[in-house]
């Protein structure tokens, strides 16, 4: 199933999660009805008050729950990181000098340039030794990515690795945007079975237990009535929960081993579940809530269960695995339990362990498939593995680099084949992402990761190469923010001066974090100046456009969890116009006279909008007319935003090839459309 249809699916998904809650709903009031007519002795009134106590007791219900449910919905409206604190979860600080919190974020930092979506938020949950993992969030932009004290303690980097990348799938797919929905629509469901408590208490100390003497305190019947009302709440959201979550772990799963294109580290971890006695429990009094979040089943036990078999889960990774293994690792572990980090320095991925990995077997559960492999790219790669250990510990053990490539080298591509790789990164996209990430001057990779830091190098990458350009960016800057935030400007381009193209979006992408930690007002200061720095002169190129663009948009979703626009659908024939804007630009920028770039127009226009003939007309504001067609393209159904991007590849590289700058700019399209496109070279 690739990225479009799994849109479809996660659209189709969330309309029966609607109709599971709304039928929960239904089930309550009905026996809130029952019990509170039962209560009060109504079922021998009149009819007609029978009736009136029934409508009360139905919109009163029914009101509270929804009541509840938005009340906890726009709690979550913070994006992922709240849920992670909710849960108890400590973020994990940009300079930490602890080698397992520092293994954390280079996996997770590597993932999300591998799938081309900005750095999400990295927390711990201190209190949980079980091994778990969730990711939350309305959008990749929001995201927060949070695992157990149990997981960082006893997973290897290739188990880990593994984790992070089933965590991301659920981000990429859209499944998280589910996910956090679900905790506010259960908390609504669950609502009434603590309302039901209060009136126990309310009652048991108010006197008037028995109504047939003392009919004036109907409360202990009535939060009796309330708890059973409540209870069917729970049973209504670990139904709703089991029906929303198994499938995907599988589909989750199986996008990790793409990713990773090793079964060894995710089944590592899943063993590990089941050999120690903690398994993937968590004791959160919240486990009602977020239960299907998780990488693991959080309960001990349930009628419900949100996860398929543990067993059943390996057996997809592995066909020949027989269960007794979990017992002999049961009995192995119960007297030393496994270390993480002792296992990488076993395989040579840990400090002292040197900097490339032997030939030793992978994780300590067997050997290693596919994880030990080079760099795509020719002599002179880096081992991934090796290249992430380096990371972790703190990059004082050398590791060699190839070069980047050169900027005008054109690379084959098919437009096919880039829509396949939308939103399911492989391992090369894996690598790559590595790749760029040790290219990366340590002084630009801390200043991103700084909250005082990360909106000056931001403004910088937007600054544009023409003088006269950065000029009247300049000026605009001191306006707003005086002449010290210019010259934090300046200080930062003196930095940025000879970084290669392919390092401008993965840096940009590592600010995020960092941004995230400013009040809400400081980053609505910084986005208005964002869109100030795109609009100070119009001269300014396509690809400093998308840029400016993508990150305007990922930094408004991570603050308003919503696009900057209205999100409505759109057909292909309503967005015609917008689709033609949005090739003749990019037909112009990329050729050098008119013939080809019409040639080039055609091309994609053939693949979007086959047998139409619209003229390659110039926009009117050049590439700033493109913010009129974002909201149309943004709105097309998944299907037809793959055909989008095919276009938009048939016009840039309408030669079969693309440079290093027309690859990113083919990513910063894709990323404004809410399609993240991998690391196509490195």
């Amino acid at each position: 199933m690739d990225f479009f249809e799994r849109q479809r699916q996660v659209k189709r998904m969330s309309f029966r999660l609607i109709v599971l809650y709304a039928l929960a709903v239904v089930a309550i009031v009905i026996v809130v009805n029952l019990a509170v007519a039962w209560a009060l002795g109504a079922f021998e009134a009149p009819a007609g008050e029978l009736a009136w106590l029934m409508v009360w007791t139905s919109l009163l219900t029914a009101g509270s729950i929804l009541l509840a449910s938005l009340f906890r919905t726009i709690g979550l409206r913070a994006g992922g990181g709240k849920v992670a604190r909710d849960l108890g979860g400590v973020l994990v600080p940009e300079d930490t000098s602890d080698l397992r919190l520092r293994r954390l974020r280079n996996v997770v930092e590597e993932v999300a340039l591998a799938s081309g979506v900005p750095v999400p938020e990295v927390y711990v949950l201190e209190d949980e030794q079980g091994i778990n993992a969730f990711a939350a969030g309305w959008s990749p932009a929001d995201a927060a990515i949070a695992v157990t004290r149990g997981a960082l303690d006893r997973l290897n980097r290739d188990e880990l690795q593994g984790v992070i990348a089933h965590e991301f799938s659920h981000v990429l797919n859209g499944d998280m945007r589910i996910n956090i929905r679900l905790i506010g629509l259960l908390f609504g469901i669950l609502f009434l079975a603590v309302m039901g408590r209060t009136f126990l208490y309310a009652g048991a100390f108010g006197g008037g237990r028995d109504r047939r003497d003392q009919g004036s305190n109907p409360l202990p019947l009535i939060g009796i009535a309330l708890v059973v009302a409540g209870s069917v709440g729970v049973f209504a959201g670990r139904l709703i929960q089991a029906s929303v979550s198994r499938q995907r772990e599988y589909l989750a799963d199986a996008s990790a081993v793409q990713f990773t294109r090793q079964t060894s580290g995710l089944a590592g971890a899943l063993k590990k579940i089941g050999g120690l006695e903690t398994g993937s429990r968590l004791r959160t009094p919240k486990l009602d809530e977020v239960g299907h979040l998780m990488f693991g089943e959080a309960r001990a036990h349930s009628l419900f269960a949100t996860h398929p078999p543990l067993v059943k889960r390996i057996q997809a990774l592995e066909p020949g695995f027989d269960p007794a293994e979990l017992d002999a690792l049961a009995q192995r572990w119960q007297a030393a339990p496994p270390s993480g980090m002792a296992e990488d320095a076993a395989m040579g991925l840990a400090p002292g362990a040197g900097a490339t990995r032997s030939a030793v077997t992978g994780p300590a559960l067997g050997p290693a498939t596919g994880s030990s492999g080079e760099w795509p790219g020719g002599a002179g790669a880096v081992a991934g593995p090796a290249a992430g250990a380096a990371a972790d510990a703190g990059g004082t053990q050398p590791v060699a680099r190839g070069p980047l490539p050169g900027v005008d080298t054109r690379h084959p591509v098919r437009p096919d084949a880039v829509v396949a790789t939308v939103g399911a990164p492989g391992q090369p996209a894996y690598h790559r992402a590595g790749s760029l990430l040790n290219h990366l001057p340590p002084e630009l990779l801390a200043r991103a990761r700084r909250g005082d830091t990360a909106p000056g190098l931001l403004f910088a990458l937007l600054l544009s190469e023409h003088a006269d350009v950065r000029e009247a960016q300049l000026a605009v800057l001191g306006e707003r923010h005086g002449a010290g935030a210019v010259a934090d400007a300046l200080d930062e381009a003196g930095r940025l001066a000879g970084l290669h193209p392919l390092l401008r979006l993965p840096l940009a992408q590592l600010c995020f974090p960092a941004l995230r930690t400013h009040p809400i007002a400081r980053r609505q200061d910084v986005i208005a100046t964002i869109d100030v720095l795109a609009r100070a002169d119009g001269r300014i190129s396509v690809f400093e456009y998308a840029l400016s663009r993508l990150l305007h948009r990922e930094l408004y979703e991570a603050t308003y969890d919503t696009p900057p626009w209205p999100v409505r659908s759109r057909s292909l024939p309503q967005a015609r116009n917008a689709i033609a804007a949005l090739l003749a630009v990019l037909a112009r920028a990329g050729h050098p006279d008119e013939a080809s770039a019409e040639r080039a127009y055609r091309a994609g226009l053939s693949v979007i909008l086959p047998g139409q003939d619209l003229p390659m007309t110039a926009p009117q504001h050049g590439v700033l007319a493109l913010d009129g067609a974002w909201p149309m393209l943004d709105g097309l159904d998944p299907r037809d935003k793959a055909r989008l991007i095919e276009a938009v590849v048939a016009v840039i590289a309408d030669d079969g090839t693309m440079t290093v700058a027309e690859q990113e700019l083919t990513r910063t399209v894709c990323g404004m459309l809410h399609c993240p496109l991998p690391p196509l070279t490195a």
